[in-house]
């Protein structure tokens, strides 16, 4: 973990990192990473310096990377990551059971930062806040360096949700917490509550993490999950996830791939809700039939990120009754995260795992 030598300037808190933290940064399409040393952070009151034990790259990564999404640059992708405190503001800082954080903690941390008193943060859409920030979102500089996962740390700051997690579970079923599997628990805490989970049948477009992850999360709670994806490789794992076969129509669709939302909303039954999931990149429009949703009663909503709370549920679970599945596995390869390019290039590749780790080197 290195030296560290901390001098408290008024209410902002110095921490020199011995040796310097690094993290990799994107500059745009087509151009590799660059490595960045950063020798120090000055901490808010609140925020958290946390030493990174593993990240994984998202699909998100990849698009970003890829061109297919627009983000600001120079930043520090990255999203999904589990680490340990390893310095604190002056005034500390609490995880979402309301206990303090203490050096040492090894914690996951959401993908948002949120302000907790507009109206959007006060109504329960914290992760809409009207100053949202999101990290492996942002843009370097105005709130430091250390703004995204694929680094050595990362400064988590004030506003975020933070969960302790539990020692005895692997940093490869932590670190993609933070996002597919909090996402998963958000899109079936959404659909439990338009229907009873217990003995509803359940159809899930898509066999990447986040639909995987919605399968377990859904069969645990005693639903019958159907999984479909065009990859034979991915069905044989969703069947270690729960899934298995419908015998009438889904009472509940939850769309995981972004490429299926028409036969999602054809294919949900007569008073079904369709939890679109996946829809996070840009795509052709989707033709959409009024007078059968309406006919049909259907329900459609979209969940996107999650709560603080939702994220401590996710975590619960995954040390919970989600230890009887294959989370562990989901990461097929780990590299170093000098070779990151490399890494992203693997992620996109045909057959890839569902994800790859990055670790700190030395």
């Amino acid at each position: 973990m290195g030296t560290l030598l901390i001098r408290p300037p008024g209410h902002r808190r110095d921490v020199t990192l011995r040796p310097a933290a690094t993290a990799m940064v994107w500059i745009g399409e087509g151009h590799a990473h660059e490595m960045i040393a950063v020798p120090g952070v000055a901490l808010a009151d609140r925020d958290v310096l946390v030493a990174v034990e593993m990240s994984t790259i998202c699909g998100s990564d990849v698009h970003t990377v890829q061109g297919r999404r627009s983000a600001p640059v120079p930043l520090v992708l990255g999203h999904e990551s589990v680490g340990r405190v390893i310095a604190t503001g002056d005034a500390g800082s609490t995880a979402v059971d309301g206990t303090p954080l203490r050096i040492g903690d090894r914690v996951v941390w959401s993908v948002t930062i949120s302000c907790g008193t507009c109206d959007r943060c006060s109504s329960g859409l914290t992760q809409k806040c009207r100053t949202l920030g999101k990290y492996g979102h942002d843009r370097i500089g105005v709130h430091g360096d250390l703004t995204g996962a694929f680094g050595t740390h990362v400064q988590v700051r004030e506003g975020t949700a933070i969960v302790r997690v539990p020692e005895s579970l692997p940093a490869s079923v932590l670190a993609p917490a933070s996002c597919a599997t909090a996402t998963a628990w958000a899109a079936v805490a959404r659909a439990a509550r338009d229907h009873d989970l217990d003995g509803a049948a359940v159809r899930i477009h898509g066999a990447g993490l986040v639909g995987l992850s919605a399968a377990a999360i859904a069969v645990e709670q005693g639903a019958t999950v159907e999984v479909l994806d065009p990859a034979p490789a991915r069905l044989a794992l969703a069947a270690r996830f729960g899934a298995g076969r419908l015998d009438r129509d889904p009472d509940v669709v939850i769309e995981a791939s972004g490429h299926a939302v028409s036969e999602a909303l054809a294919g949900v039954g007569t008073g079904g809700t369709v939890v679109l999931v996946g829809s996070v990149f840009p795509a052709d429009p989707v033709p959409f039939d009024a007078e059968s949703i309406v006919r049909r009663l259907v329900t459609i909503t979209g969940v996107h990120n999650y709560t603080g709370a939702e994220l401590a549920e996710a975590v619960a679970f995954l040390a919970g009754c989600g230890r009887a599945y294959p989370f562990a596995d989901a990461v097929g390869e780990v590299r170093q995260l000098a070779a990151i390019d490399e890494a992203i290039t693997a992620a996109s590749a045909p057959g890839a795992p569902l994800r790859i780790g990055l670790v700190p080197g030395r």
